[in-house]
């Protein structure tokens, strides 16, 4: 990948061709109902699964779907954006597995980063409300020649962001429409998702 896009690979943005609505977003630092993850479990898992796999076979690049179940966790289903412009991607998600993504998010800019940032997801054409995780520390794991042109092992980071987290859904197909954007920065993802009707 060019050396000029490093700067925005720690925005990890997500949406539709149009520019996002305002999204509700809760500022509530609670941990939701059904959601077992602290909010620095939640994004140091996220960027764990972001940066464990280099540009080949990251779910994040990948602009079909054929990665989606690439190093996914065994107690949530990650949803990502990608490095800037829309993709389409088909994807199959286990029964009973909740889903979690940002809708904008960051490690590194956190300083400045709400001044800008908006975005939205939606499911089925219902609006998520979205939840803001102001900067906090987290620790999260890369591999070498990760996408992200983190450095290899443990890294320790302040990470912010607006975070959707989604119940298990029914079985059947279901669109997924995540944007986002920050500055200048703008990308969309489309999912459509398949879940099976048993684990």
């Amino acid at each position: 990948m060019p050396r000029l896009l490093i700067a925005a690979f720690a925005l990890l943005l997500a949406g539709c061709a149009a520019a996002p609505e305002p999204a509700p977003v809760s500022s509530d630092t609670t941990t939701q109902p059904g959601r077992p993850l602290s909010d620095a479990q939640l994004q140091g898992q996220w960027w764990t699964w972001a940066a464990s796999s280099t540009e080949k076979r990251n779910p994040v690049v990948d602009d079909s779907g054929q990665w989606c179940a690439e190093d996914q966790p065994k107690d949530v289903w990650f949803f990502a954006g990608t490095f800037g412009g829309p993709v389409n991607r088909r994807c199959q998600v286990p029964a009973g597995r909740p889903l979690a993504g940002p809708a904008v998010n960051t490690y590194t800019n956190c300083d400045t980063f709400f001044t800008t940032a908006k975005g939205s997801v939606t499911l089925d054409g219902q609006l998520v409300e979205l939840r803001r995780i102001d900067p906090a520390p987290i620790t999260f794991d890369a591999v070498r020649d990760n996408v992200l042109g983190a450095p290899t092992g443990k890294v320790d980071a302040t990470a912010c962001g607006l975070w959707a987290w989604i119940p298990p859904l029914s079985p059947g197909e279901h669109e997924l429409r995540v944007q986002g954007e920050f500055g200048t920065f703008k990308t969309s993802a489309r999912y459509v998702l398949t879940v099976s009707g048993s684990d």
